[in-house]
């Protein structure tokens, strides 16, 4: 599912409509006729097919991120997945006020970066992390990560169209960590199963000299991060199957 296949950011046109739409083979905007649907429908759908034509065509996500629904953000992924930012961080605690960020893991472009505290996690670099991103992809980042960043470093992530994979995961009664789910839909981790509070362990025992500990922590963070592009594609089958037509088919 992309950005092209999608009605539901068009002024009137919910759910009902655009199935009808797409039962009617009417699966891209290339293929929409205003007579498909009534007069002053049609017109909308035009006028919004125009102006996202052309935003689609300069990459512009933040268009669509403020276009779309909030809980149909996940059909930006596979237009947008070529600078998609799947990041994850670990921290001393919850509370980003009284706590610190010890290890940020981003992957862009198939490349996978940890930045750690006191060695290469600064403001400058963090930025430089994230500043070829078109989307950023999270699991509870919305609420955890991109808080805790921002009150940790001088930079800002609230901007940047963000899909956090908690909430489509939600909606297929998907429920729990992330560890949770990857092992409901299939995804295994080769790397050490490590809690929360076991993270932070690792990062006071890191302290107190144990190198294999910071080695440790390194790894349970990446493969977060790692997982979470399998996890999006997997999310985003099943919600194109439960949203589409058995009869209709994208281009």
């Amino acid at each position: 599912m992309r950005v092209e296949n999608s009605f539901i950011p068009v002024e009137g046109v919910g759910e009902t409509t655009e199935r009808r739409l797409w039962e009617q083979g009417i699966t891209h905007w290339e293929e929409f006729y205003p007579d498909a649907v009534g007069e002053t429908t049609g017109r909308r759908i035009e006028s919004f097919i125009d102006r996202a034509s052309d935003r689609l065509r300069a990459g512009d996500a933040d268009f669509f991120a403020r276009e779309f629904p909030s809980a149909e953000q996940w059909r930006l992924f596979e237009t947008f997945r070529e600078n998609a930012c799947f990041f994850d961080i670990e921290t001393t605690g919850l509370d980003e006020r009284r706590n610190e960020v010890t290890t940020v893991s981003a992957r862009l472009g198939g490349e996978t970066t940890t930045l750690v505290q006191g060695r290469d996690l600064y403001d400058d670099a963090l930025r430089d992390l994230f500043a070829d991103a078109d989307l950023l992809v999270t699991f509870n980042g919305k609420r955890f990560d991109v808080p805790f960043l921002e009150a940790n470093f001088d930079v800002s992530l609230s901007d940047t169209p963000h899909l956090d994979l908690m909430y489509p995961c939600r909606r297929l009664d998907l429920t729990g960590g992330l560890k949770t789910i990857e092992g409901e839909i299939g995804i295994d981790r080769d790397r050490p199963d490590i809690s929360g509070r076991e993270a932070v362990q690792l990062w006071h025992q890191y302290e107190r000299g144990d190198e294999s500990a910071l080695e440790t922590l390194i790894s349970y963070n990446r493969e977060d991060v790692e997982n979470l592009e399998p996890l999006t594609e997997r999310v985003n089958e099943r919600l194109e199957r439960s949203v589409l037509p058995e009869t209709a088919t994208l281009q």
